[in-house]
């Protein structure tokens, strides 16, 4: 049996993890009036399809809402249509759908932390086949982002934001409430395999930013994850750092610990936005989504 080792010991996945150009596109910049230019398109291609149908065939339209029913029926006949622009989640409070792995993330947790950017940890057996082991979403408390990041980079184009390195450096060491949100996809993960993997992924970072005396640390974080707790298929881990860098742990909606660390809480934030980060699509989407929300 091959030993998985979770989460942070898998080789960076080289493909994206966005949506292709033929489904729906993951941005929370699109702008919600392209949802309406959508929406007209479609309208006006139901009117005329409705139209040619009943010449063409006789058939009568439903008589109690014709114009409805004519522009469902096109709308659901054609799903190859892009939908670009769909989706707004700036200002959506409906799910959100990974396209690549069906998982759904919601749009808010916390009543103000957004979705900011989706991202998949994949494990490869064997050089034969790859695991999907889990889908992440990463979220920020908007009002924060903007209080903390606004002096310093709402002068700032969008460009320029994205391709300053000091300004994912500034979001993993401001004080801004923000979660990770782990959704398991492995069904044969084991609890185990969690704590064992955040001992060297976590630790190789507390090395890195505090140097080596950090194992009693380390200990305290990964002691959380006891042998006690189940995580089958579509269990959720949330790693949140809350104000005054306090980081704090729960699976499946309940809490399993909270340490006061800042450099535990940077070393977390930056396994999925750093310099070296699981899924580099999802921090450019972060990057890009947090551009565009300073620049409101």
């Amino acid at each position: 049996m091959v030993s998985l080792r979770f989460p942070f010991s898998f080789s960076q996945s080289s493909t994206s993890t966005l949506p292709s150009p033929n489904s729906p596109p993951f941005r929370a910049s699109t702008l919600a009036v392209t949802v309406a230019a959508t929406a007209a398109v479609a309208t006006i291609a139901a009117t005329a399809a409705a139209s040619a149908s009943t010449k063409d065939t006789g058939a009568t339209p439903n008589p109690k809402h014709p114009f409805l029913q004519e522009a469902l029926n096109f709308f659901f006949a054609n799903r190859s249509l892009p939908l670009w622009g769909s989706l707004s989640l700036a200002n959506s409070a409906d799910p959100v759908v990974h396209s690549r792995t069906g998982v759904s993330f919601p749009s808010i947790l916390a009543d103000s932390r957004k979705l900011l950017g989706i991202g998949l940890r994949r494990k490869s057996v064997l050089g034969l086949k790859n695991i999907d082991v889990y889908a992440f979403g990463v979220y920020a408390d908007n009002n924060e982002v903007k209080k903390m990041l606004g002096k310093k980079y709402k002068k700032l184009s969008s460009s320029e934001i994205k391709e300053s390195k000091e300004f994912t450096d500034d979001l993993i060491e401001n004080d801004i409430s923000m979660t990770v949100r782990l959704q398991i996809m492995y069904s044969k993960l084991s609890i185990r395999s969690v704590r064992n993997a955040f001992e060297e992924s976590v630790g190789s970072r507390l090395q890195k930013f505090g140097g080596p005396d950090n194992k009693e640390l380390l200990q305290r974080f990964t002691s959380q994850f006891k042998d006690e707790y189940k995580i089958p298929r579509g269990s959720v881990i949330e790693l949140a750092r809350e104000r005054g860098y306090v980081l704090r742990t729960t699976i499946d909606g309940k809490e399993v610990g909270s340490i006061q660390s800042k450099l535990l809480c940077k070393s977390i934030l930056d396994l999925y936005i750093g310099e070296d980060p699981f899924d580099k699509q999802a921090k450019e989407d972060v990057k890009h989504n947090v551009a565009s929300l300073l620049q409101e």
